[in-house]
């Protein structure tokens, strides 16, 4: 565990709570050379109504993981996520684990484990380094 992983967990749960999801608000922040150059939280894409689930409780299809919206983000700011690390609140699911490898991430510190590990599994299979902290 490196000195600021829990601080920077901290934050990420911080900005989880921006978000308008009511089932699970997911926190997710890239940092790189000890520099915060992404954040996002789970959400609807953007010009979207800021509602995430239907009227059953179930949530809609379009919602984007946080993890998704930090790598999209700093995708359009031009900035580089190769060799980040990635801090997020809840383990990533397979799909983003594939946008995580993708983008060169090659770190991934996560406080909540998620029931299925299909993406933590292939972050691990595919070299990056995984690590939980409560």
């Amino acid at each position: 565990m490196q000195k600021f992983d829990c601080s920077y967990l901290e934050m990420a749960a911080v900005w989880a709570r921006n978000s308008y999801c009511k089932r699970r608000q997911v926190g997710a922040l890239i940092v790189k050379d000890k520099m915060i150059i992404s954040d996002g939280y789970n959400g609807t894409p953007s010009g979207f109504e800021n509602i995430c689930e239907d009227e059953n409780g179930v949530t809609k299809p379009y919602v984007l993981h946080a993890e998704a919206n930090a790598i999209s983000k700093v995708a359009k700011s031009g900035n580089s996520s190769l060799g980040a690390t990635l801090y997020v609140t809840a383990s990533p699911c397979l799909e983003c684990a594939k946008l995580i490898i993708q983008a060169g991430i090659k770190r991934v510190v996560y406080r909540d484990e998620y029931r299925i590990t299909d993406g933590i599994d292939l972050l691990k299979r595919a070299g990056v380094e995984v690590e939980q902290i409560d």
